[in-house]
C-alpha cells in the first residue's frame, strides 16, 4: 500500500486479523484506534465496523476468519503479540505461489495459525488515546514534536493542571504510564525512519535523544530487537 491509502470504512461477517509486515498500519473504529507494527497484528472480531489506514508506505496481510472459528478469539478488537511462529507462518502464506486453498494441509496450517492468534498475548491499542481535553491536548503536541523532552509537570502547567492529574488521567485512558506511553510513540516515530534507510544517530536525534545509545537502549527495551535488526527484519521481507 502507498503512503496516505485507506480502506473506507465497512465491516463483515467473519473476523480479520491484520498484520504489517513492514510499515505500520493504523485500524480506526467508532470508538478507538489501534496500530499494528511489525511485531503486533491487530483482531477484528466479526461484524465490527473498522476503516484501515497507512500514514507511509507498508506491505501487509488479512487473514479472514470463519465465524464458526471465532469463539476462541478476542470478543473485542485488540492489537496481539505477534511471537517468531506466528511470524513464519504468516511470511510463509505470504511466498506461496499459487496454493491449493483448499487442500487439507493448507486448511490444517492456517488452524495452526488461528491457535496461534489465539494464544497471543494481548496488547490493547499498543498506542492509546485519549479524548480528556487536558491529556489529549499533550498528547497531540507530543504527537506532532516526539523530541519535546518537557517533563509532565511542564506539560501539566501549560494545560492548565496538576502533574498528579494528568499521571492519574494516563493510567485511567492509556492503561499505562505517560512515560511509557512517549516511549512508544517515539518506536512508531522511529519505524518508518528506520525503514527509510536513515541512519540511528539521525534519528535519535529527531526524536529528542542526545545520543545514539540511549535511543538504541529504549528501541530494544521496547521492541526486544536493536534499530538495526529491527531495519534487517524488515528488508528481509
Amino acid at each position: 500500500m502507498p503512503e496516505n491509502a485507506t480502506y473506507p470504512r465497512h465491516s463483515h461477517p467473519w473476523g480479520e486479523l491484520v498484520y504489517s509486515y513492514s510499515g505500520m498500519m493504523e485500524i480506526s473504529l467508532n470508538d478507538g484506534h489501534y496500530l499494528a507494527p511489525p511485531q503486533y497484528a491487530v483482531w477484528l472480531p466479526p461484524d465490527v465496523q473498522h476503516r484501515g489506514l497507512n500514514r507511509q508506505a507498508a506491505v501487509h496481510c488479512s487473514l479472514y476468519v470463519d465465524p464458526s472459528l471465532c469463539e476462541t478469539l478476542p470478543k473485542d478488537t485488540t492489537a496481539l503479540e505477534v511471537t517468531p511462529l506466528l511470524r513464519s507462518m504468516l511470511e510463509h502464506l505470504r511466498s506461496e505461489e499459487s496454493p491449493d486453498h483448499g487442500s487439507e494441509e493448507r486448511l490444517r496450517f492456517l488452524r495452526v495459525v488461528v491457535d496461534l492468534a489465539t494464544g497471543a498475548r494481548r496488547v490493547g491499542t499498543y498506542l492509546p488515546w485519549s479524548t480528556d481535553p487536558q491529556l489529549e491536548t499533550v498528547l497531540s503536541a507530543l504527537n506532532e514534536n516526539p523530541a519535546d523532552n518537557r517533563s509532565l509537570s511542564e506539560h501539566a502547567r501549560l494545560v492548565g493542571t496538576a502533574e498528579r492529574t494528568l499521571i492519574r488521567r494516563s493510567l485511567r485512558d492509556l492503561g499505562m504510564p505517560f512515560a511509557e506511553w512517549k516511549q512508544r510513540l517515539r518506536v512508531t516515530k522511529a519505524m518508518p525512519m528506520l525503514e527509510e534507510g536513515a541512519t540511528v544517530e539521525t534519528i535519535a536525534a529527531v526524536l529528542g535523544y542526545s545520543n545514539a545509545s540511549s535511543f538504541i537502549a529504549m528501541f530494544k527495551r521496547m521492541t526486544a530487537s536493536t534499530p538495526d535488526e529491527y531495519r534487517s527484519s524488515v528488508r528481509g521481507r
